[in-house]
């Protein structure tokens, strides 16, 4: 290894400033004691960033069902342990006190929002979806053709998918005949 003139004095003065610090009293540790750590205790689960169709690969730490550090997978071929500026605010995403823990809705007129439950969200849902596609399906084209399709509804698949989940997303879709259907990841 080649050091020069300029590595050299910046090595000797971070010598000199640990002495002296040393000397005054203070204890200098490069590695944290296990009672420190504030995950030791936490259960690491691998997760996808859910922000851009990159993929990136993520550890996620939780203690007592909350999520309390996050950090790059190493093991990634995609991110190789780093994240974006965007993956790396997931955990701030996840535990912000201004995160929406209720359904909410606001009705066509309304002005304010109310709380509704889950049944009653997916009950409206599942209504749209079938008035949605019963007002825009076509069983038969011009010609005569059957082609049973729905042009009224989209989907898109999210970045956060694996393969297995898109598998069901997909078919989901073509079940209602859905002709409009993507996937946002591209790798």
């Amino acid at each position: 290894m080649e050091i020069t003139r300029r590595g050299f004095l910046k090595l000797s003065g971070l010598g000199a400033g640990t002495a002296a610090l040393m000397a005054l009293g203070f204890e200098v540790s490069a590695v944290a004691s296990p009672e420190e750590l504030r995950i030791r205790e936490a259960v690491e689960t691998t997760t996808v960033c859910p922000y851009c169709s990159v993929g990136c690969s993520a550890i996620v730490s939780v203690v007592d069902g909350k999520a309390v550090a996050l950090e790059g997978l190493a093991d990634s071929p995609i991110n190789r342990g780093s994240l974006c500026s965007k993956g790396q605010s997931i955990l701030q995403v996840s535990t912000s006190e201004w995160r929406l823990k209720k359904v909410r809705v606001r009705e066509p007129g309304a002005e304010d929002w109310k709380e509704i439950t889950w049944s009653e969200a997916l009950d409206e849902i599942a209504r749209l979806i079938k008035e949605t596609r019963d007002a825009n399906f076509t069983a038969v084209d011009g010609n005569g053709v059957t082609v049973n399709r729905c042009t009224g509804i989209a989907q898109l698949g999210g970045a956060a998918l694996d393969n297995e989940e898109l598998a069901l997303v997909n078919k989901f879709a073509r079940s209602l005949g859905l002709v409009y259907v993507e996937h946002q990841a591209r790798i």
